[in-house]
C-alpha cells in the first residue's frame, strides 16, 4: 500500500519562504475607539462615517434588511440600486449604468462580457489586480503594454488579427497615484476600432470636474467607444462598484456578464450609503480640491514630490525595511499603507499613504512629526525600523 502524503505540506515550505523574503501577510484588526490616525484607508472624502451617509444605510437597513436576499436578476434588485445607477451615471456623464456588488467584480464582469476567444485586449502593466484577474478570465488573447505608453499600444492595436479589441487601463493607478494619459489613449483605441475601458477607482470623487473622474476631465465622458468601472467603497466611503456607459453596453452585461448574474446583489444598505455620499459630493464640489490639498501636505511631510491623486507612494525598497517602517509608525499612532511583492515589483517596497479631506491642520502635524522621525534615515539609505 502507498505511503500516506499530505497533499498540503507544501503550504509550510511557501509559508517558510515568505516569511524569509519579508512577504508575509497578516490581518490586523482595527478596534473601535482606538487612537490611530489613518492614512491607509481610501475614504478619500471622509464620507464612510459622515452622519448623513451613515443614516441613510441605518434607514435601508431597517426598511429592506440585512442583505439583498438574492441575485440582481432574482430578487437582489431594489428601488435603491436603480435609483444608484441613474445618478451615479448622470453624475458622472454616462447613459446608463450598473451596480455591482464590488469594484473587484465590476472589472470581471465588464472586459469578461466586452471580450471573448476573438478579441484581443491590450493591458497596462500596471493594472489593478482585478483587470489582470478579468483579462485572464477573459478568454481572450492579451497582450500586456509597457505603463501609459500609447506607441506601444497603437503597435498592438494596429497588428492585431482579431475582429473585437479592448484597451483596459486604470486612470490613476492604485500604488504609484500617476495618471493615465487618457486622451492620447483614446485616440489611438478611436483610430483602431477598440474600446476603451478604464477604472475610475482612485479617481471618482477627487479628480475631474467636481470629482467626476479622469475621463470627465478628458471631455471622453459618455463616448460611444468609452466603458468607464467605479468602485463605492473609496470616495463613497461605501461598498460595491459599478460599470457606467453606452446603454446597449450595460443592456449587454445584464445578459452576459457572470459576476453579475451569479452573484448576491449588493446589500440595500451600501447602496443607500454610496447614494447618499454621492448626494453629498454633487452639493459640496470642493471636497475633491480638498483631498489633493491633503495630498500634497502629506506628500511634503515625507519628502516626495506632490502627487496628481490622493495616493502618496514613499518607496523604500526591501520588502523588510518598508514593514518596518510602517510597524514603527503604527506604533507611533499613524496607520499607514505597506506594499510588497506581489503588490509592487521586486525592490520597490513602499508605504502608501492616502489623503483624506477631513483631516485636520493638527492631525497633519502629527503626520509631519511621524514620518520626519520614521524617515529620516532614508536619505542616508540606512533602515529606517
Amino acid at each position: 500500500m502507498q505511503a500516506h502524503h499530505d497533499p498540503l505540506a507544501w503550504l509550510d515550505e511557501h509559508a517558510r519562504l515568505r516569511r524569509a523574503a519579508g512577504l508575509r501577510r497578516t490581518l490586523r484588526p482595527r478596534f473601535l475607539g482606538e487612537p490611530v490616525l489613518d492614512l491607509a484607508g481610501n475614504d478619500y472624502l471622509g464620507l464612510a462615517r459622515d452622519p448623513r451617509v451613515v443614516e441613510a444605510g441605518v434607514a435601508a437597513l431597517r426598511a429592506w434588511g440585512a442583505g439583498s436576499t438574492g441575485s440582481r436578476l432574482v430578487s437582489g434588485s431594489t428601488e435603491l440600486h436603480a435609483e444608484l445607477e441613474r445618478e451615479l451615471a448622470a453624475f458622472c456623464g454616462y447613459p446608463a449604468g450598473l451596480v455591482f456588488s464590488s469594484g473587484f467584480l465590476a472589472n470581471v464582469g465588464a472586459v469578461t462580457a466586452l471580450s471573448g476567444p476573438d478579441s484581443l485586449v491590450v493591458s497596462d502593466r500596471a493594472n489593478h489586480a482585478s483587470l489582470i484577474d478579468a483579462c485572464r478570465l477573459s478568454r481572450a488573447r492579451v497582450a500586456v503594454t509597457a505603463h501609459n505608453d500609447p506607441v506601444e499600444v497603437d503597435r498592438l492595436l494596429a497588428a492585431r488579427t482579431e475582429q473585437r479589441a479592448l484597451l483596459v487601463v486604470d486612470s490613476v493607478t492604485s500604488v504609484d497615484g500617476d495618471r493615465a494619459p487618457l486622451a492620447a489613449l483614446h485616440a489611438v483605441s478611436r483610430a483602431r476600432g477598440a474600446v476603451l475601458v478604464v477604472d475610475e477607482a482612485h479617481a471618482l470623487g477627487v479628480c475631474g470636474p467636481g470629482g467626476r473622474g479622469l475621463l470627465a476631465e478628458a471631455g471622453l465622458a459618455g463616448a460611444d467607444d468609452v466603458v468607464a468601472t467605479v468602485t463605492l467603497s473609496k470616495a463613497l466611503g461605501s461598498q460595491g462598484g459599478a460599470v457606467l456607459g453606452p446603454t446597449a453596453v450595460i443592456e449587454h452585461l445584464v445578459d452576459t456578464a457572470r459576476s453579475f448574474i451569479f452573484d448576491t446583489g449588493l446589500a440595500p444598505a451600501c447602496a443607500s450609503s454610496a447614494l447618499a455620499a454621492l448626494r453629498v459630493l454633487a452639493e459640496e464640489p470642493d471636497r475633491p480640491a480638498r483631498v489633493l490639498s491633503v495630498a500634497a501636505a502629506i506628500a511634503d511631510a515625507a519628502g516626495v514630490a506632490a502627487p496628481v491623486s490622493p495616493v502618496v507612494p514613499v518607496l523604500l525598497g526591501e520588502p523588510q525595511v518598508a514593514f518596518a517602517a510602517a510597524a514603527r509608525c503604527l506604533e507611533q499612532g499613524v496607520r499607514v499603507g505597506c506594499f510588497r511583492p506581489p503588490s509592487v515589483p521586486e525592490g520597490s517596497s513602499r508605504l502608501r499613504l492616502t489623503a483624506r479631506a477631513t483631516l485636520t491642520r493638527a492631525e497633519l502635524t502629527r503626520v509631519r512629526e511621524v514620518l520626519g522621525e520614521v524617515l529620516a534615515g532614508r536619505a542616508a539609505g540606512v533602515s529606517v525600523g
